[in-house]
C-alpha cells in the first residue's frame, strides 16, 4: 500500500473519484459509477490521511460540488459547470502540501490529469444534462392535435402518416385514402382521428 502514499498516484485517485461522482450525480442509478466512486474515495482518502494535505485546497474541492449542483438543476449550466470544473482544478492540484524545492504533485501530471478530467467533464456532464432534459421522440401525448393522411380507409381500422411515421388509427366516421385528418386522441398505440375540413 505504500504505491498509494505518492502523492502522484493519490492525485490521480483523487481526480478519478471526483470525475466518477460527477457522472454518478449525472446519471444516477447505474451503480457503476458509484461503486467506481466510492472504491476511488477510499484510495484517495487514504492516502489524504497519510500525507500532509492542505485543508483550504479540500475545502475547495468540497465547494465545487454546489455549483456542480446547480449546472445540473439551473438553467445557465454552463457558467456553473464551468465554476465547478475550475474549483476541482484549483483544488486537487494543491491538495497535497508543497516540498520546499517543488509542489508534491508533478506539475505536468496536474496539468494534464486536470486537462483532461476537466475536457471530459465539459463534454460528458453537458451531454448527459441536454440529454436528460430533451423530450422523448415518441411523446405519444405530442400527437394529439398534429395533422397528417389517411394512407387507407379508415373507418375500425386503417392507417395515417404523421410526419415520417405511418400509426394505425380509426375513426368515427368513415375517411377516404389521401384525406387529411387530425388526431383527436389516442387509444394506446392506436390513434383515434377525424377528417379535416378544408
Amino acid at each position: 500500500m505504500d504505491f498509494l502514499l505518492d502523492p502522484n498516484i493519490a492525485y490521480l485517485f483523487l481526480l478519478g473519484s471526483v470525475l466518477l461522482v460527477m457522472l454518478s450525480l449525472t446519471t444516477p442509478g447505474t451503480g457503476v459509477f458509484e461503486i467506481g466512486a466510492f472504491f476511488c474515495i477510499v484510495l484517495a482518502g487514504y492516502a489524504i490521511y497519510n500525507l500532509s494535505f492542505n485543508w483550504w485546497a479540500l475545502a475547495i474541492l468540497v465547494l465545487s460540488v454546489i455549483p456542480f449542483v446547480f449546472a445540473i438543476q439551473k438553467p445557465k449550466r454552463e457558467l456553473f459547470l464551468g465554476l465547478s470544473i475550475v474549483l476541482i482544478i484549483l483544488g486537487s492540484v494543491f491538495l497535497f502540501a508543497r516540498t520546499e524545492e517543488q509542489p508534491s504533485v508533478n506539475p505536468f501530471l496536474a496539468v494534464v490529469g486536470s486537462g483532461l478530467t476537466a475536457g471530459f467533464l465539459w463534454i460528458a456532464v453537458r451531454k448527459t444534462i441536454e440529454a436528460a432534459s430533451v423530450r422523448p421522440s415518441h411523446d405519444l401525448e405530442g400527437l394529439v392535435g398534429q395533422i397528417g393522411e389517411a394512407r387507407t380507409d379508415i373507418h375500425e381500422e386503417g392507417s395515417v402518416q404523421i410526419g415520417a411515421e405511418l400509426w394505425s388509427a380509426r375513426s368515427e366516421k368513415a375517411i377516404p385514402a389521401g384525406s387529411s385528418i387530425r388526431i383527436v386522441r389516442r387509444d394506446g398505440f392506436i390513434l383515434i382521428v377525424e377528417k379535416t375540413v378544408n
